[in-house]
Order: C-alpha cells, then sequence, then structure tokens
C-alpha cells in the first residue's frame, strides 16, 4: 500500500488535503496537514492521489 508523507516544512496549511482525503489527512492546531494513517487502503487512494497533486505547496507525496 501507498504511504502518504508530509513535508511539514512546506505545508502553509491550506487544508486542501484534508477536505479532499479527511480519513488520511486532518490540520493540527496551527492549521498543518497531520497524517490519520500511515498506509493508504485501496478504497481512498484516488482521493489522496488528488490531494498530493493539488497540493498548492507541493508538500504530499507518496511512496511505495
Amino acid at each position: 500500500m501507498p504511504i502518504p508523507r508530509i513535508d511539514r516544512a512546506r505545508c502553509q496549511g491550506h487544508g486542501r488535503c484534508a477536505l479532499l482525503a479527511p480519513d488520511v489527512f486532518d490540520v493540527d492546531d496551527s492549521g498543518h496537514s497531520v497524517l490519520l494513517v500511515d498506509d493508504v487502503p485501496p478504497d481512498m487512494l484516488a482521493d489522496v492521489e488528488e490531494a498530493v497533486s493539488t497540493c498548492p505547496e507541493r508538500a504530499l507525496s507518496l511512496s511505495q
């Protein structure tokens, strides 16, 4: 399963990832992204891929 990653130095807290894939991403008290899972289940992959591809700061990625 793909592993989501967040580059916290790049994250500016837009929150798009939490809107697009709320079962995988959330935001902390400062508004920056945090992960809710270690691996992306297959049924959530399309939402996570969209979150990764539309992150304005390119702070998200997926690895195998």
